[in-house]
């Protein structure tokens, strides 16, 4: 067994590098739901792009700061294919929060995706040594992935069960530790050997030729990280910034003539209510679900909930409103409860509460 070490400074770098792309990748979705399903589709993949890029950038920028005692290697068509992997099982995971309803089970699932690829792009970066050979067990791949599904999922359910810059924030944190403890979990469990053929796939990287590559991926992140910061604390458009104020307690809000409101291609339209099947809460905002269409909408969930209550809407969930009329079924758990929806394309289910449970089932007549 060789005897090995790390470069404190890289290290660090490593973490900043994670930090970064969490940063970026988690605040370049902020909103995407309400846009239209093309452009949707380009953020989720430009958002993998990066999140998987960091992972990879991250792993081998730890790994150029791995001071071993002999020359070694890496295979670079395999070296490749980690990164292409990390990207895609990332993508998986944000086209689920994106274009499937945003419930518990979807969080939760996205994050053991993301940290399965953060393990799986680990392991398949490390098989692509040469001339020195990582040595691990089937124990130390369950503790590492361990440690990497559950930091992910905590990642994922902080960031996107409340969309607001606060917990995106710690969603980062979450996100740049959940990859860089996974890497030196997965390292100190690692023991390494040289060996004397290469048996690569393909041509071979030296540390000076990764570094290039890793060093335009941290650039490219780096940017990226800039441009998303800048709209992050400075001023953002009105409809990403503006809080409605809340109606006072002792006065109705003034009654509404044209209809629910929603933004379309920078106009305002308005919606019966009676065609409006649900209404999320995105951030301080709404999201409309009606037949084929999501639709975003200026009003708080709260100020949704006010002013639809005579049509007969009710609070399902912290984040959900539901009109009764469009319920095609419900499901009672053990203690709370689900709605179903038929016709209903970008929404099938809203979770009913406990606190809620007695409304809505007298609504629905049960």
């Amino acid at each position: 067994m060789l005897d090995y070490s790390h470069n404190g400074w890289l290290v660090a770098a490593s973490l900043a590098v994670a930090l970064m792309a969490g940063f970026t990748g988690l605040y370049l979705t902020h909103g995407a739901s309400r846009l239209d399903s093309q452009r949707r589709k380009f953020v989720v993949a430009l958002a993998a792009v990066i999140l998987g890029g960091g992972i990879w950038s991250m792993h081998f920028v730890a790994m150029l700061g791995l001071q071993l005692p002999i020359l070694f290697y890496y295979d670079a068509l395999i070296t490749l294919i980690s990164a292409l992997v990390a990207i895609l099982m990332v993508g998986l995971a944000l086209l689920l929060l994106h274009f499937r309803p945003r419930t518990m089970q979807t969080i939760v699932g996205a994050g053991v995706i993301v940290g399965l690829g953060i393990v799986v792009m680990h392991y398949v970066g490390m098989a692509g040594m040469e001339l020195c050979r990582p040595v691990y067990n089937l124990t130390d791949v369950v503790i590492a992935t361990a440690a990497s599904v559950v930091l992910s999922v905590l990642a994922i359910w902080v960031a996107y069960d409340n969309r607001t810059q606060r917990n995106i924030l710690l969603g980062t944190v979450c996100f740049g530790l959940a990859v860089f403890t996974m890497h030196f979990v997965a390292t100190g469990l690692t023991d390494f050997v040289a060996t004397d053929s290469p048996g690569g796939a393909g041509p071979a990287l030296n540390n000076q030729v990764l570094a290039m590559g890793v060093t335009v991926s941290v650039f490219l992140i780096c940017g990226a990280f800039l441009l998303t910061g800048i709209s992050f604390i400075g001023p953002e458009p009105a409809l990403e910034t503006a809080e409605k104020p809340e109606p006072a307690p002792q006065s109705d809000p003034a009654p509404f003539r044209a209809g629910v409101p929603f933004e379309r291609e920078g106009q305002t339209f308005f919606a019966e209510p009676a065609r409006i099947a649900a209404i999320r809460a995105e951030g301080h905002y709404t999201v409309l679900y009606m037949g084929q269409e999501k639709l975003f909408c200026p009003w708080s969930i709260t100020e949704a909930e006010t002013r639809l209550e005579p049509e007969g809407f009710l609070r399902a969930h912290r984040s959900y409103l539901v009109n009764p009329k469009h319920v095609s079924s419900f499901e009672r758990h053990k203690d709370n409860g689900t709605c179903y929806f038929d016709g209903v394309d970008a929404l099938t289910k809203v979770p009913v509460s406990r606190s809620r449970l007695p409304d809505i089932r007298d609504a629905l007549g049960l």
